[in-house]
């Protein structure tokens, strides 16, 4: 039995993919729907020492141990507060599982393959290893993050090795 696109997640629709969406800044960004574990409510997050600052800790999530990362941080923009909409988008990738700080989450997007294309060289304006493509989607351009990049990162596997209690 074929689902509705919006909903085929086993298959990925072959027209396309979905993204979920969310702001940072005036900014349109999108992370593939397949990698989005939940979305949370903004909760403060335990700090840890010697982090990156865009590390902003960890939480608890149902028992494990989940790092957190500011994803305005980790993309060199600026620092902002977290307000009413700020959530915290829980990505997971294989067997890493990462929640990153956004805005506010936009929308579900279907977005056709063929309207996504690479990222020009920007040069210096943002660290382009993370982006995976850009898309129009309806007047505004979204920007398409690779979530594999970003949790595959050298600065986050240091989180992730085995530390002794005590």
């Amino acid at each position: 039995m074929r689902h509705h696109a919006t909903f085929d997640r086993v298959t990925g629709a072959t027209d396309g993919a979905q993204y979920l969406t969310f702001a940072l800044g005036d900014e349109e960004y999108g992370v593939a729907i397949l990698n989005v574990q939940e979305i949370k409510g903004y909760a403060p997050v335990t700090p840890i020492p010697n982090t990156p600052p865009w590390v902003r800790g960890v939480m608890n999530l149902r028992g494990t141990i989940v790092p957190v990362i500011d994803l305005r941080l980790r993309l060199g923009m600026p620092a902002a507060d977290y307000g009413p909409f700020t959530v915290i988008v829980v990505l997971a990738v294989g067997g890493k599982v990462v929640g990153a700080i956004v805005d506010a989450v936009s929308d579900v997007l279907s977005i056709p393959d063929g309207q996504v294309q690479q990222p020009p060289d920007l040069g210096v304006a943002i660290d382009v290893r993370f982006v995976g493509g850009i898309a129009q989607a309806g007047d505004k351009l979204v920007i398409l993050l690779d979530a594999e990049t970003l949790l595959r990162h050298d600065d986050l596997a240091a989180l992730d090795e085995p530390r002794s209690a005590g």
